[in-house]
């Protein structure tokens, strides 16, 4: 019995290191050993202090690694010792109420985590035909989304806009006034300041209570910022898997890009679309088809990606392939924001694919007859502007003229105001019965000091 348990137990694995060979930029080279894609290695640094990198791509007997930290005194010919580990997640209720690095390490210093298991970083994937369709609307607290760009549990949308328009801030909001179990927020290469102002200001110790960050910030290694939008994605698979529905917002998806096109340019893979190469199309999706709703009985991901357009080129590459693999998009103006518009929502160039599905016939008919409002006003602003409207000579048109003034009302909302879903339809519904009266040309190019009434006294833009 003893000599055939002795067949049974597995040898002892040997470790074969390598070397060094070559660094340029981020990029390590080392020969003279095997691991697989996706592994972490050691490589020896100064004072007999290891650095920990990952295997991102091999040619020949050549491995290709990049760090997770700062390289400091790396050597040639330094050694390098494959571990065989690959990364994986703490989870657990533990994690509420922390902030992680694009590691998982904490970074508030509360201590260690108090992980119920671990989990491998990366997931199942979900048959789509096991998939809950999004049947049941999510309150957002915010006026516009809720009544125009109606968002359904388990849907993924996306927040598009150039530098300094709101985006931050529009997620914050949400972040506040959801009806969510979960929070979990990643911020990917964003300036390293605004982990803490988010934390503070915009979460608070109420929002913090029910909340994980991640926070991966643009001095982190390109690696490093890939696995924090995977890690933060990660913790939102295991709360909805445990019944729950979690609000994922990740700032941003384009920083996810940039970082999988910094590792994916070093180990030599060509460029394609403005200097992105194939790899990134690639993983977008891959990351993106992760949020949604669970498998029957499960929970849900409502995710929300803030996508950062260049150049506010709405036909940005990355902007471009979101837009496609998202539930919809929510498009910010700059040119709203320039005029004192907030949030600077482009009620015209944004949609939610899931509105149909979850809103009412009648809801539908307000929404359309809003934006035909608003739309034939802004055909015709720049006539307007210039007195060449004549009042008389289209009808639809003079009820644009006069319904402008409160439209803008409609749009605008202050950052400390909350506005239910319930709430927010009401006000949507009561424009349609609002008296039209024509208005001159000058008045309509005028922002409403008061809020407007309705014929029976009642407020619509009371909260």
């Amino acid at each position: 019995m003893l000599e055939e348990a002795r067949q049974h137990v597995a040898p002892p694995r040997l470790i074969v290191e390598g070397h060094l060979t070559r660094m340029v930029g981020l990029t390590l080279e080392a020969v003279g050993c095997h691991a697989p894609i996706g592994s972490r290695c050691l490589v020896e640094g100064p004072d007999g202090k290891d650095i920990e990198a990952e295997v991102v791509g091999f040619s020949g007997e050549k491995l290709y690694l990049m760090p997770t930290e700062r390289l400091h005194g790396i050597l040639p010919n330094a050694r390098v010792i494959p571990t065989d580990k690959v990364y994986d997640v703490a989870v657990g209720s533990g994690l509420l109420g922390r902030v992680l690095d694009g590691a998982g390490k904490p970074l508030d210093g509360k201590g260690p985590l108090q992980a119920t298991e671990y989990v491998p970083l990366s997931s199942r994937v979900i048959n789509p035909m096991l998939r809950q369709p999004i049947r049941e609307k999510l309150d957002v607290g915010i006026r516009a989304i809720n009544a125009l760009l109606s968002v359904g549990r388990g849907q993924r949308m996306g927040l598009f806009a150039g530098s300094g328009v709101g985006k931050s801030v529009l997620l914050g909001m949400m972040t506040k006034y959801t009806n969510a179990d979960v929070i979990v927020v990643g911020l990917i290469g964003e300036r390293g300041r605004e982990v803490k102002e988010f934390i503070e200001n915009i979460l608070g110790e109420e929002g913090m209570a029910r909340a994980v960050v991640v926070a991966s910030p643009a001095d982190d290694a390109p690696v490093l910022r890939l696995h924090g939008a995977s890690l933060a994605t990660r913790i939102a698979e295991y709360f909805r898997d445990q019944g729950l529905n979690v609000l994922l917002l990740m700032d941003s998806l384009t920083r996810y890009a940039q970082a999988q096109r910094e590792v994916a340019l070093a180990v030599g893979e060509p460029p394609a679309t403005k200097g992105y190469p194939p790899s990134v199309f690639a993983k977008i999706p891959q990351l993106v088809e992760r949020a949604g709703n669970g498998d029957v009985g499960g929970g849900s991901i409502t995710a929300f990606y803030t996508v950062l357009t260049e150049g506010d080129d709405q036909q940005d590459p990355i902007a471009d392939a979101a837009r496609a693999i998202l539930d919809g998009h929510v498009v910010l103006s700059r040119e709203l924001a320039d005029a004192g518009h907030y949030p600077a929502i482009d009620v015209e160039a944004s949609i939610s694919r899931a509105m149909t599905e979850i809103t009412t016939p009648e809801h539908q008919a307000a929404v359309r007859q809003f934006k035909q409002w608003y739309s034939l006003y802004r055909q015709h602003r720049d006539l307007i502007s210039v007195g060449a409207y004549q009042p008389g000579a289209d009808a639809k048109l003079d009820e644009a003229v006069s319904m402008y003034p409160q439209l803008i009302q409609f749009l605008q909302q202050e950052i400390s105001q909350a506005v239910s879903l319930q709430h927010s339809i009401e006000q949507l519904e009561a424009l349609q019965n609002v008296e039209v009266v024509p208005a001159s040309p000058v008045a309509s190019m005028q922002m409403p000091v008061s809020q407007p009434s309705l014929p029976d006294g009642n407020n619509p833009y009371s909260s």
